[in-house]
């Protein structure tokens, strides 16, 4: 259980390069998952017999997710028995028809093509389908429950606080089938409740609420029962091949009006758009579907509100806006963007300046984390709008909306600033909430997001030299100096903790490594491996061509045929021992056990 959750830690800090080599293909979609508002995690916990999990470990299992879970539900874990296990393996073909029993209130009927049925359901009957059939509701679908979209945290949300307006704010629910059976006696009367056995049901449309409504049930079953929802139930049993699969593109693929859209016709943005034409020459798109423009001609109304929340005098709506940029069209936050502005009416100039500078910070920090990793990529990642937020208040920003203002001046300091920020922040974040914390909650939580805010700035103010990382950077400096890598083979060599013989995995380390190096070496796969020997001075006799480096050197030499780049590196950091970790990290645990000993009368 605790390499579980240690794995989970690792992900979550971005450091990939502890997981052994086949996650390297699975990197890109990772990143981009976490980088999601508000990323969920569902741990699967397979068991090989047909048993339950055990009560205590159930109760660990709970107690280390609810942990993580304290600011915003973001990890959740499935138990998956036997019987799940063999209907994964077989995939699609495993038998997942389902029979489903449905209940609806002000039942009426459609003949004309095909028969299909329309009635009111409650939220305890759907939550009892999901209880009993779980994922296999949605076979048909073409998609699972999207656990990362906020549009099930929305509709969880309406369930358990105004459980009574559900049926007005849903779409519904609408349901396919083989064969549907009225269930009990007497004749079908439109307008009244009725019963109806499904044969072989799936969900193709509302999956969201389906699971939704299962989630509230468990979390306030007295408000959740008061939620009602439509049904819609089409039977296949006389329809033509393929009527099915319409049916589930269609109703999957029209496109629902979010509260963004309803901002577009704002007077403000109609104003701002004008103004962006008249004063700047540039596009601001207000209309969602538009192609964005390109990123010298002007920008979304989206991106300038993420800007204006980054800029905003407090760090806790860049929080919000990390946590699910649904919040910004809410009427408090909007008013808060678009309705104030210091010097009057929110103009273009302001708007499209506070816009550059999220770039800029975003550009610099991109740059910056191709020679970071763990707790500082992950700062580099997830801490942009709280590093934006920062910086703003370090510039020069009196004449922002005055059109002679040479805001240029003030973007050439930012890359600076960006710098000693991530370095601040890493620091302020590891000793607020400990270095086993997650940068990622940090930046999503507001008030943790306001504290570290204002931690950095009063640091940065200071004038204080800002920490520069080094635990998190693979580069060394090239000044002659011993190095932390000549010094973490010393320790492992001086105690004898890797005999010699065992064959070394290259992993990379930093998102830069990943994109050039694995395909580089699956072109020679040799080129992966070196075996270990006790020497300080070349321990490594790389298998591509059997002679002897050390670590640094050979790394440097492969980032130099892979992407021509040539910059010293800690290569400690990239040779593994399968199972046990990086070189650097068995050293590291040496050195703390030197230290213990010292300390011990």
């Amino acid at each position: 259980m605790d390499r579980l959750f240690r794995g989970l830690d690792f992900l979550l800090n971005l450091e990939f390069s502890r997981f052994n080599n086949r996650i390297e293909r699975h990197v890109d979609a990772l990143e981009k998952a976490l980088d999601t508002g508000s990323p969920k995690v569902t741990l699967i916990l397979a068991l090989v017999t047909g048993t339950e999990l055990h009560p205590d470990i159930q109760s660990l299992l709970n107690h280390e997710v609810g942990k993580r879970n304290w600011a915003e539900e973001m990890i959740d874990y499935k138990v998956v028995d036997l019987r799940g296990l063999y209907r994964e393996i077989l995939g699609e073909h495993a038998d997942r028809s389902i029979t489903l029993e449905v209940s609806l209130d002000g039942v009426g009927k459609e003949t004309y093509p095909y028969t299909a049925y329309y009635g009111t359901a409650s939220a305890a009957e759907i939550a009892e389908w999901y209880e009993v059939h779980e994922r296999q509701l949605f076979t048909r679908n073409i998609r699972d429950v999207l656990d990362v979209s906020d549009v099930n945290n929305r509709i969880r949300a309406t369930l358990l606080e105004q459980p009574e307006h559900f049926w007005y704010f849903s779409n519904g629910i609408t349901l396919l089938c083989d064969r549907v059976r009225k269930k009990g006696k007497g004749a079908f009367v439109p307008g009244t409740g009725a019963g109806f056995v499904l044969e072989g049901a799936s969900v193709v449309n509302g999956a969201q609420t389906v699971s939704a409504m299962h989630r509230a049930m468990q979390r306030n079953p007295v408000s959740t029962a008061l939620g009602r929802v439509l049904v819609r139930i089409i039977s296949l049993e006389d329809c033509p091949h393929g009527f099915g699969d319409q049916v589930t593109v269609s109703t999957n693929t029209q496109n629902p009006i979010e509260e963004r859209d309803f901002k577009s016709r704002d007077p403000i943005q109609i104003g701002l758009r004008d103004d962006f034409a008249l004063s700047l020459g540039r596009t601001y798109v207000i209309k969602r579907g538009e192609p964005d423009p390109d990123p010298g001609s002007g920008c979304s109304m989206t991106e300038a509100a993420v800007a204006l929340a980054a800029t905003h005098r407090s760090a806790e709506l860049g929080a919000l806006t990390k946590r699910d940029e649904a919040q910004l069209w809410d009427k408090e936050n909007y008013r808060e963007l678009f309705g104030k502005s210091p010097g009057g009416p929110l103009g273009a100039h302001r708007v499209w300046r506070c816009v550059e500078l999220l770039r800029t910070v975003r550009v610099t920090l991109d740059h910056q984390r191709n020679n970071l990793f763990g707790r500082a990529a992950s700062a580099a990642g997830h801490g942009d709008l709280l590093i934006t937020h920062v910086v703003f208040r370090l510039l020069d920003t009196e004449g922002i909306d005055e059109e002679n203002t040479d805001w240029a001046a003030q973007l050439s300091r930012v890359p600076e600033l960006v710098v000693r920020a991530l370095g601040w922040l890493v620091v302020t974040v590891d000793i607020r909430y400990g270095r086993k914390s997650h940068i990622l909650t940090t930046s999503h939580t507001p008030e943790r997001a306001r504290l570290v805010a204002r931690h950095i700035l009063e640091r940065m103010t200071s004038g204080d030299p800002a920490p520069d990382n080094a635990d998190y950077r693979v580069d060394e400096p090239s000044n002659g100096r011993r190095t932390r890598s000549t010094s973490a083979v010393n320790v492992l060599v001086r105690a004898r903790r890797i005999p010699d013989g065992p064959v070394l995995e290259f992993r990379p380390v930093t998102r830069m490594d990943r994109q050039h190096l694995p395909p580089w070496i699956a072109t020679v796969p040799d080129r992966g491996r070196a075996v270990w020997r006790n020497d300080t001075a070349r321990p490594l006799v790389w298998e591509a061509d059997g002679e002897a480096y050390a670590a640094s050197p050979l790394v440097r030499r492969m980032r130099g045929e892979a992407m021509d780049n040539h910059q010293q590196v800690q290569g400690t950091l990239y040779w593994h021992i399968p199972g046990e970790g990086s070189l650097y990290d068995i050293a590291k645990e040496l050195r703390a056990e030197d230290e213990l000993a010292a300390e011990e009368p």
